[in-house]
């Protein structure tokens, strides 16, 4: 499996970890707000280089887009 997919599953793994912590710590309802927006912080941070590093990924050429349907792709 090539890099870039690697590191992509493995930022979409720790996007949903982050997601969850801020769920766990809103359903504690202990007044721990502040982890929860830590948690949900991270996520906006890790979501947003995800998007920036598969726009790199398919600048460089390292991700090509799917055909959908047997359509060809433009040339």
């Amino acid at each position: 499996m090539p890099l870039v997919k690697m590191i992509v599953i493995f930022m979409l793994a720790a996007i949903v970890f982050s997601l969850g912590s801020a769920l766990f710590h809103l359903s504690r309802g202990k007044g721990d707000s502040q982890k929860m927006v830590k948690a949900l912080t991270w996520r906006i941070a890790m979501s947003v280089v995800l998007f920036l590093l598969l726009l790199i990924a398919y600048w460089m050429g390292l991700l090509q887009p799917n055909a959908m349907h047997g359509a060809p792709l433009p040339s």
